[in-house]
């Protein structure tokens, strides 16, 4: 985990503008959740991120009638309930979310970490059972393709219709782990997958199954960063879902989500991989929004101070609300976005 300061109070008089990118990711909560319930230890602070642990949960904010309005916005103010003197002021975002019917065609490639720290059940006994999940919900005009990495990086399956789930099924299956983990070998490959067949107005998307521990060729999180900042322009999005305990790199797992225009995740049970990647399939796969910021202002005759819960990584300059080379954060299709 990175250490992270959270934020300070502002004086509203000298700072009456808070600006920051949106973040869907709830790798943080099942994380935290793993260890307080199954483990029955407190987190270290650092794997605390509370906008994950907010974002976690839909809330039932009014959600647009159409897809010409991406996204609801919605507001409360309330009593805070720790202290009388303060309030907290919610702000809420609602994606459009369309019939399912009507999700235009997938093109995945699913990049698995096959090393030696991936021999566990939780992990990747976990990622072939998780993406079993997914895939019994691809159709016809999908495709998935399926490639891994240890000390090297190498193509299990070629893009394959998604309606041929036997075939793709055997080649999840038959995934075995051993080895170490040249991680930017395995993007590369998996970048390339996906823009063979890449489908113009539909998804493109690499999927990320690792307990982020990359030891092998580029290894530094900037430099990674880099690597999928580059390959991000192309139109293909990074989504990383997250296994394992004992050295499970959240770190490297979100900001490569970040960068990527993806969200991240943490799976930690079949019930978590069933809410991540069936109930809210939309969110996962389909973009309705990107470079989403949000900037609020704060009347200094009205308010003394404020300060933003959660976003310590996700903060932006004033001016950067209105400059467009400046990458935020993404909605997908259906999910709630809350600040407070």
């Amino acid at each position: 985990y990175l250490h992270y300061q959270q934020n300070n109070v502002k004086r509203a008089i000298e700072e009456p503008v808070s600006t920051f990118s949106v973040d869907v990711d709830t790798a943080s909560y099942a994380n935290v959740r793993r260890m307080l319930s199954r483990e029955g230890r407190l987190p270290p602070s650092d794997a605390v991120r509370l906008e994950e642990m907010i974002n976690y949960f839909s809330y039932n904010y009014p959600s647009p009638e159409s897809d010409d309005i991406p996204f609801s916005i919605n507001t409360e103010l309330a009593p805070a309930p720790w202290s009388d003197g303060h309030q907290l002021l919610q702000v809420g975002i609602k994606g459009y979310q369309p019939v399912l019917e009507k999700r235009p065609p997938a093109n995945l490639v699913f990049l698995v970490d096959v090393s030696g720290s991936m021999q566990s059940p939780d992990k990747l006994g976990l990622v072939k059972k998780s993406l079993r999940l997914l895939v019994n919900k691809m159709r016809a005009d999908d495709r998935i393709a399926l490639a891994v990495y240890a000390g090297a990086a190498g193509t299990v399956l070629e893009s394959t219709p998604g309606d041929q789930k036997a075939k793709i099924l055997a080649a999840i299956d038959s995934l075995d782990a051993g080895g170490s983990t040249h991680g930017s070998a395995g993007i590369k490959l998996a970048y390339n997958l996906a823009q063979q067949h890449f489908v113009k107005e539909g998804i493109n998307r690499v999927i990320v199954a690792s307990d982020g521990d990359m030891n092998v060729g580029t290894v530094s999180i900037e430099a990674l960063k880099d690597l999928i900042a580059h390959k991000r322009d192309s139109g293909i999005a990074l989504t990383t879902l997250g296994f394992g305990s004992a050295n499970y790199n959240y770190a490297l797992m979100e900001q490569l989500a970040d960068v990527g225009n993806g969200n991240a995740s943490y799976i930690d049970s079949l019930q978590e991989a069933q809410k991540v990647l069936v109930n809210e399939m939309q969110s996962t796969l389909v973009t309705i929004a990107s470079d989403v910021k949000i900037q609020v202002e704060f009347n200094p005759a009205v308010v003394s101070e404020y300060r933003l819960i959660g976003y310590e990584n996700r903060l932006l300059n004033r001016e950067d609300f209105i400059f467009d080379k400046v990458e935020a954060g993404v909605i997908g299709a259906g999910p709630t976005v809350t600040a407070l």
